[in-house]
């Protein structure tokens, strides 16, 4: 009796990353060449899942990951750094964006609304700000190379340029309550004292990131990505801010 042994196509799956189920392996020539290499070789199968959570998967013993599903599996889900990035800033633009809600609707209601002239020193604050980005962007950039040392210098110099950006709101401050315009007195001062106070307040948490930045020993690139983020999501909003209280 003779016994001829043939190879039967490929089982053609909809989903091609979908579980491989026991009746599939026991039938010959169902699995394409990428599956049998993902069953011979376990490890290799299983860095290349983590590789979806995480994009520092197989680069160090420190993954930080957070199971979820992304619709492109090309790109690696974001991780917990960039997740409380995300509520973070996203948590701070409902607030602004409520408190702009209200500055339009109190200034189209009747009754007191004064527009006072913006201090000059808005513009200074202005420059300087998106200056301290600049500096931010380099030194994140430059930590990426690995050369640390550097990239502190250029943490150092946007800390500092954070504080006169602080220096020069205070001057703005100290120039209005000068001309007699007091928090309770003009509903607009009110919302100018409110946007830049709260926008200076929310200032501070970038320069604990920096800090972070610099001080830190572990050489995380996602929390120096992140603090750069949100010190640029921060340069954003203060332009927003601006626009709404000169218009």
């Amino acid at each position: 009796m003779r016994c001829s042994i043939g190879l039967a196509e490929p089982e053609t799956r909809k989903f091609p990353n979908e579980p491989i189920s026991p009746r599939t392996l026991l039938k010959p020539g169902s699995l394409t060449l990428s599956e049998t290499l993902r069953i011979s070789n376990p490890k290799a199968a299983k860095l290349k899942a983590m590789s979806l959570l995480s994009d520092r998967a197989g680069k160090t013993s420190e993954v930080v990951v957070l199971p979820a599903s992304t619709e492109n599996p090309d790109k690696a889900a974001p991780g917990l750094v960039r997740i409380g990035l995300l509520l973070g800033c996203g948590s701070i633009a409902v607030l602004f964006g409520s408190l702009v809600f209200a500055y339009y609707w109190r200034k189209a209601a009747p009754g007191l609304w004064e527009p006072i002239a913006l201090p000059k020193t808005l513009w200074i604050s202005t420059a300087i700000i998106l200056t301290s980005s600049g500096f931010f962007e380099t030194g994140r950039r430059t930590f990426r190379t690995g050369n640390y040392a550097r990239a502190s210098r250029f943490f150092w110099i946007t800390a500092a340029l954070g504080l006169a950006f602080l220096g020069a709101q205070l001057v703005s401050w100290q120039g209005l309550i000068d001309n007699g315009a007091y928090l309770e007195r003009n509903p607009f001062s009110g919302f100018f004292y409110l946007f830049t106070g709260l926008h200076a307040a929310h200032l501070l948490g970038g320069f604990a990131g920096i800090w972070i930045a610099i001080a830190s020993k572990s050489r995380r690139r996602e929390v120096v990505d992140a603090a750069t983020f949100y010190w640029h999501f921060l340069g954003v909003l203060w332009l927003a801010l601006f626009f709404v209280l000169a218009h």
